[in-house]
């Protein structure tokens, strides 16, 4: 990855943390919508937390993750459902968060794997709510 190319991806993950902690922890369906995503991939994975599942995917599991994200987000775009494109961006973050070295990108990741978390635990009890 070029310095432009980091520079511009510390640009998105610095946007995408903002939004998450003014609009998006306010935003229940978007919430839900992340936590949702995350819980489907916990299970497969057998992990508690995003975090957790994250440190037990292989290189080959993130690379294959961030394609799979990459393809739905764009799907989801084009198809007028903004909120799961927007769930699927935070989650697609998060693992190319992962790749980087940088300090900046590093404390970023953990701060956007908080929020991740959080909502992963706001879905688990709303489900729980409603079985």
């Amino acid at each position: 990855m070029t310095t432009r190319q980091e520079e511009d991806f510390k640009v998105v993950l610095a946007t995408l943390i903002d939004d998450l902690h003014k609009a998006g922890t306010k935003d229940a369906e978007a919430m839900l919508h992340v936590g949702g995503i995350a819980s489907n991939l916990c299970g497969q994975i057998k992990a508690r937390s995003w975090s957790e599942a994250k440190r037990r995917m292989t290189p080959a599991d993130h690379d294959l993750l961030r394609r799979e994200f990459a393809e739905a987000g764009t799907r989801h775009h084009r198809e007028g459902r903004l909120v799961q494109a927007y769930a699927v961006q935070a989650l697609g973050t998060s693992l190319v968060a992962a790749t980087r070295s940088s300090p900046e990108v590093r404390q970023g990741e953990q701060l956007l794997d908080e929020v991740i978390d959080r909502a992963l635990a706001l879905y688990r009890r709303t489900r729980k709510k409603s079985a």
